[in-house]
């Protein structure tokens, strides 16, 4: 059951455990009369935690850096070592968010085209078709065959020159941070072309001893098969995976006995636009619009626009990155923004750098370092002191409306219903790391800006590259830093905004 608290009770569970802990019952009564200083309200915002006592129980102290400030005022109320930068996780895709709205604007649409070029003769191309990436991370197989629909819709009956693939709307690179392990889906190519957030769907079922593998770009409509990423099996036990660019194909192995009977997972593609057009292909043919294998173009082609599929607005697009914290969707709008702005990059760090120059000039951050644009990489710092101010140069321009609303819960981790305090947050989350910052409201309507870092850089640095996919201790040590990010949340409402 949800529970649901009143103000007056919230303020009182606030100070509840400080209470309790503060001295043992008393055996008799006073010699005199106590003088009764403390009366309502006043006495629960004495006795709430100190912020100190949050870390200690926590065991974080020296591994965190909040502040917290009056996001209309922008008077500081509390900050502890705000000065220190420390990695960020995905609190960066707020900041990427404000680039990119600021570069193309909150109605902008991505656009995904079939070319033709050479022009068309009675239903048939005499060029080449060409599938033409526009920066859409959103698009997926769904909408590919939806192109092909069309494409059939209008007319087209065959191709009698080459299918051809266009990625570079923005650079194409093989990973985002190469220090992450190969297998995990997060950690996808990027390219002017995505497909469903680039990565592939294994599948495995084992039947009379041999397994059968799928590799798939599979919605809950479409189950093309696709060649360009192939998995074998391996007797060992472990690594669990192992990848290599083989020949232009994404080539895995699997350990035999870590497959199980069946299951799945998503892997990430490193040839995006291979993996598009292959797709398409197979969505084509089902129309009786037979193509060739796709071929990769460098240059950007010219010709007549024969199908378009727009992306949902930039704004909707940012909204669901915010809530489902996408690693490829934070680069693809990172990488586009910087391109908007008339910089030529070939890289995620010399785009982030160019944000960094921005959120600087525009949104009062000032020792901003960022590697990336989506805060996977471990090199990105960040302060709290910055994180705060941009949140309160912002606070007017509807940044708090996309992002992720934050429940409040319990000591069982359950949610409350109708807590007071309302939270609108991005968080992080690397091993070791985690991360909280946007606004909060306080029982009485005062709103908040606060960012909370926490990260400990020691333990993260012995980590190898396979161990950080599920490394011992990480979810203890996340759960403790999630406590202690509400915690210290339910201590700014009790003193500043009850």
């Amino acid at each position: 059951m949800k529970r649901k608290f009143s103000r007056r009770q919230f303020l009182g569970s606030a100070a509840a455990l400080t209470i309790a802990g503060a001295a043992p019952a008393m055996a008799a009564p006073p010699v005199s009369s106590l003088r009764p200083v403390l009366r309502g309200e006043d006495f629960f915002k004495r006795a709430v935690r100190s912020a100190d006592t949050i870390l200690g129980e926590a065991k974080l102290r020296g591994k965190v850096s909040f502040a917290v400030s009056n996001a209309t005022t922008g008077q500081g109320l509390e900050a502890q070592d705000a000065a220190v930068a420390r990695p960020p996780a995905s609190v960066a895709k707020a900041i990427t968010a404000l680039y990119a709205l600021d570069a193309l604007g909150p109605d902008h649409r991505f656009e995904t085209r079939l070319l033709a070029t050479g022009g068309v003769v009675e239903g048939e191309i005499m060029g080449d078709l060409v599938l033409m990436g526009g920066n859409d991370s959103t698009l997926d197989t769904d909408a590919l065959a939806a192109m092909a629909s069309d494409l059939k819709a209008a007319g087209i009956i065959g191709v009698r020159g080459a299918f051809k693939v266009y990625e570079g709307a923005i650079p194409s690179l093989p990973r985002i941070d190469p220090k992450q392990p190969d297998q995990v889906g997060y950690n996808p190519g990027v390219s002017g072309l995505a497909l469903n957030y680039n990565r592939v769907h294994f599948e495995w079922k084992r039947a009379s001893g041999k397994y059968n593998i799928t590799m798939e770009g599979r919605t809950e409509k479409y189950r093309p098969a696709v060649r360009m990423a192939a998995m074998q099996i391996r007797d060992r036990s472990s690594p669990v995976y192992t990848y290599e660019d083989r020949g232009g194909i994404d080539a895995w192995t699997v350990a035999r006995g870590a497959l199980g009977g069946s299951g799945s997972r998503w892997l990430p593609v490193r040839k995006p636009g291979l993996y598009a057009g292959e797709v398409f292909q197979s969505l084509a043919g089902s129309q009786g619009i037979r193509l060739g294998a796709p071929k990769m173009i460098a240059t950007k082609p010219t010709g007549e626009v024969l199908v378009r599929h727009q992306s949902p607005t930039l704004r909707r697009i940012l909204r669901d990155m915010l809530k489902w914290s996408t690693n490829l969707t934070a680069e693809m709008m990172g990488l586009a923004a910087t391109d908007a702005l008339g910089h030529k990059v070939d890289s995620l760090k010399a785009s982030a750098e160019h944000m960094n120059d921005w959120a600087r000039a525009n949104i009062g951050m000032q020792s901003v370092s960022l590697v990336d644009h989506s805060g996977l990489g471990d090199d990105s710092r960040v302060t709290a002191n910055d994180m705060v101010k941009a949140l309160v140069e912002v606070h007017s321009k509807g940044l708090r409306e996309i992002l992720k609303p934050i429940a409040m819960r319990d000591e069982k981790r359950r949610v409350i219903k109708d807590h007071p305090i309302k939270v609108d947050a991005k968080t992080g989350t690397l091993n070791f790391v985690s991360s909280l910052a946007g606004y909060l409201t306080g029982p009485d309507g005062t709103e908040m800006a606060f960012a909370i870092f926490a990260a400990d850089t020691s333990i993260r640095a012995t980590l190898t590259r396979a161990e950080r996919e599920a490394p011992a201790g990480g979810i203890s040590w996340n759960r403790r830093a999630k406590r202690m990010q509400q915690q210290l949340i339910e201590r700014w409402g009790v003193l500043y905004g009850a």
